[in-house]
């Protein structure tokens, strides 16, 4: 049985881990979400914000300028947990983060590197989540050919936690 601790702590784990995050805007582009490459910083135990490099001409930059809160889809790569991450979203320019938070991956997308006019950083203050773990889907499985009830053994592996 997984606490809403552990829940929380597997997500983080995951992220940090995989690192991709369909991002959206509420309300903007029909609800559209793009994949982004979540940065988390380490000064923050491995926890939120959520940091984005994108280009200042990317949508959903263009949507947060209008003012908009954030909403993230993850899924991890075993799909063992996924994740559903609501938050607000804002336009950052903070040059130690840029530092910190900069590697090879992400100057292979910017010409003019740490200094290139289009690079814009996205911060996510994450805020709550809904988690689902799907550690046993095929001992579920087994277990419902033999007439068990699978949503039993479920009830412990779904959460919504707060991320502040």
């Amino acid at each position: 049985m997984a606490t809403k601790t552990e829940l929380e702590a597997k997500f983080w784990a995951a992220l940090k881990k995989d690192m991709t995050l369909m991002l959206g805007v509420e309300g903007a582009e029909d609800g559209h979400a793009q994949p982004m490459t979540a940065q988390l910083d380490d000064r923050h135990d491995g926890r939120g914000p959520i940091w984005f490099f994108t280009a200042n001409d990317n949508g959903i930059v263009r949507a947060i300028g209008k003012g908009g809160r954030g909403i993230g889809h993850f899924v991890s790569k075993d799909h063992e947990l996924f994740a559903c991450i609501h938050g607000a979203l804002a336009l950052d320019h903070d040059r130690l983060v840029i530092e910190r938070l900069w590697n090879p991956f992400v100057a292979a997308w910017f010409k003019g590197g740490k200094d290139d006019p289009k690079l814009q950083l996205v911060r996510f203050d994450t805020e709550s989540a809904e988690i689902w773990l799907n550690e046993n889907s095929l001992f579920a499985g087994l277990k419902m050919l033999l007439g068990a009830d699978p949503k039993k053994d479920y009830r412990d592996k779904v959460a919504e936690v707060s991320l502040k």
